[in-house]
């Protein structure tokens, strides 16, 4: 039987959302080991005069957890 966790995370990119998924999931998998999935809940965009400078994203990361 396995049993998994889910973490929540936010990552940036100023290049675009999957960018930012795409970082997240690499940065996150330095500590967390045994990652299967990554759920997009939430899209944010910082805005600096009236131009998208940077995407965030909000992401669940499910890993199994070790025995």
């Amino acid at each position: 039987m396995s049993v998994a966790k889910v973490t929540e995370i936010i990552a940036a990119s100023t290049v675009g959302i999957e960018d930012a998924v795409r970082q997240g999931v690499q940065r996150a998998s330095k500590t967390i080991d045994g990652i299967e999935a990554v759920w997009v809940k939430d899209i944010k965009a910082r805005v600096a005069k009236g131009d998208i400078v940077e995407w965030r994203c909000t992401l669940k990361i499910t890993f199994v957890v070790k025995d």
